[in-house]
């Protein structure tokens, strides 16, 4: 037995409430162990001395390279929680507890009495209903199509293609690269509808600078390249009567340098009240010449971005405002917030507590591209922008870089790397503003961009499709990425396996159904995974390789969608270079 590799954390990933009387608890250990697990629960306040403990099994659910992970998820009458382990392996047997290997329990006597012990167990203090964390319920049935504003569309299934460039009252410009507005989005709604997507996320579209409307100058109105607050707060209502949601962007760690703001600190230098607002600033403050550094921090290398001081009370008080102007006045359904692992996180306690105040089904949805474990523990956002999701579908289904094995170990470690509800709200994609299209790290190969998809889709959490991934655009640089939409591609066929697919998840797959890898063999590219529900099951073979995988299928199971698979026999099916099935099992 490998005691190095054994690992349990309290309070974490590792053991979490999913509701106020029921409890997931996971241990790690070697993959080349071949452990039983059983871990041991008790009531903390049992007025009993020595606790009882009810032994409960515990299952591998995921395996890697290098570590298998137990899991146990039980109901539990008490909310004051204390536990260990016992690992088993062949003769041997350890117990683990207070991250320590031992033969003995703690229980101690003195004259025949127990007078101490339990404090040394695993300890979960009280389950507070309260700091459990929990995702929006409509978010978590969400599928979402994230729009480009500018990118997207002037009417119904049009794009001027038009550039503009737009005098403000204070005398900055506006400026337009394509031709998207709000109003063209509103004539699209119902396209987006009938595709299946219930939730749409629009990149910034508060009044800024340049195209992308990510140097803001005024968060209380819409860019007028884009349109008007009336056409906005009209937006949303056809939205919301379409039974729809939407979702806009936050950008509250840098602004524009033209903001009002930072414009006072530059003309005013020191006496400006506003100097506290931002980081770093040199006296007197510059704005630099092309190619010069700036003396203040700003967004990364962006000098025309200057970050905000999200630590200053004040610069809190001010978003906070905006926070709620646009839940209260105009209803929207949440926020995505850009760069959110830059900015202060009493910034997003306050920002989190006004959202909820205003609207208590308000989502707040990170953007932090790496583990976000630290920011998802209630006090922040509800969900962050799954970047990982998206590597390891790149290596799997575009690159062809890992084996089904080595994926099933990726995408099973990245699920058990939160708390179960705070997994099912993830915001999974493929694509964004931000990254070269999917299909063109596919090489355009419309064979491994579906089998993604459908994983997208299937795969617990909350799936984000890009505005016209659906037509097929790709690119690599960001004028690619972020191409117009191609409004007059038709592809009627591609788009009703667009449509398939989400409406088997619509039908057959809620956020709760369980998740189980079935098939993933090492040398393999044949990936098989189970969604469970109350009364059925979905089965999911995606075969990413060139060569025939075949697959056991149950006698049972119905066919809701193939693509180069042969007949069953025996149970069994041949699936073919870059084929799929999936299968309904009652």
């Amino acid at each position: 037995m490998n005691k190095s590799a054994i690992l349990h954390i309290p309070q974490s990933q590792y053991a979490f409430p999913n509701s106020e009387f029921n409890m997931t608890i996971r241990l790690r250990a070697a993959v080349e162990d071949t452990i039983t697990c059983s871990l041991y629960i008790g009531d903390r306040a049992c007025s009993k001395s020595p606790v009882e403990f009810t032994r409960l099994p515990m299952k591998v659910v995921v395996k890697d390279e290098v570590f298998a992970y137990y899991e146990a998820v039980f109901d539990t009458t008490f909310n004051r929680v204390c536990y260990y382990f016992k690992l088993e392996e062949g003769e041997d047997w350890v117990y683990y507890y207070a991250d320590r290997f031992t033969r003995d329990l703690p229980d101690i006597t003195l004259e025949g009495r127990f007078i101490e012990g339990r404090s040394e167990y695993y300890q979960y203090p009280f389950i507070l209903r309260e700091e459990i964390p929990v995702v929006p319920e409509w978010f978590k049935e969400a599928v979402v199509y994230n729009i480009f504003p500018d990118s997207f569309a002037t009417g119904k299934e049009t794009l001027n293609r038009t550039e503009k460039q737009l005098k403000l009252k204070d005398g900055n410009l506006s400026k337009g690269s394509l031709g998207g507005t709000i109003q063209g989005i509103k004539e699209n709604v119902d396209y987006m509808k009938e595709l299946g997507f219930n939730c749409i996320y629009l990149n910034p579209i508060f009044t800024a600078g340049e195209y992308h409307k990510y140097d803001l100058l005024d968060y209380y109105h819409i860019d007028p390249c884009l349109g008007s607050d009336k056409e906005f707060k009209e937006l949303v209502e056809v939205i919301h009567s379409k039974g729809m949601r939407i979702v806009i962007d936050g950008v509250f760690n840098h602004c524009s340098w033209y903001f009002f703001a930072f414009d006072d600190v530059v003309r005013n230098g020191e006496k400006s009240i506003y100097k506290d607002w931002f980081y770093d600033l040199t006296f007197p403050v510059i704005r630099p010449e092309s190619g010069e550094i700036p003396e203040y921090a700003c967004f990364a290398y962006e000098k025309k971005m200057p970050k905000l001081n999200t630590s200053n009370l004040k610069v809190q008080e001010y978003f906070i405002g905006v926070c709620r102007h646009w839940l209260k006045e105009y209803k929207v359904d949440g926020w995505r917030l850009d760069v959110a692992n830059e900015v202060a996180r009493d910034f997003w306690r306050a920002f989190r507590k006004a959202a909820r105040e205003e609207n208590p089904e308000a989502v707040l949805i990170g953007e932090v591209w790496e583990n976000a474990e630290t920011w998802l523990r209630g006090d922040a956002f509800d969900s962050t922008m799954n970047y990982d999701f998206r590597k390891h579908c790149r290596e799997f289904f575009a690159f062809g870089s890992r084996d089904a094995f080595q994926f099933a170990g990726d995408i099973g470690a990245m699920l058990l790397r939160y708390p179960t509800n705070i997994a099912l709200g993830q915001l999974n994609l493929l694509d964004t503003h931000d990254v070269p299209r999917f299909l063109s790290l596919c090489r355009q190969d419309m064979r491994r961009w579906k089998l993604a998809y459908i994983f997208l889709m299937l795969f617990p959490g909350v799936p984000s499709l890009f505005y016209g991934d659906e037509k097929k655009i790709f690119g690599i640089t960001e004028a690619e990425y972020r191409k117009p939409m191609e409004w007059q591609s038709k592809d009627e066929d591609f788009e009703a396996f667009i449509k398939e697919v989400l409406s088997i998840r619509k039908k057959y797959i809620t956020a709760a159904a369980g998740y189980e890898a079935v098939q993933a063999e090492k040398g393999s590219r044949l990936y098989s995974f189970v969604r469970r529900g109350l009364s059925s099951r979905i089965l999911v073979c995606l075969n990413a390789g060139e060569q025939e995988e075949v697959t056991d299928i149950p006698e049972n199971a119905v066919k809701l969608l193939e693509y180069n698979v042969m007949d069953r026999d025996r149970n069994q099916a041949t699936i073919l270079a870059f084929g799929f099935g999936i299968y309904l099992i009652e």
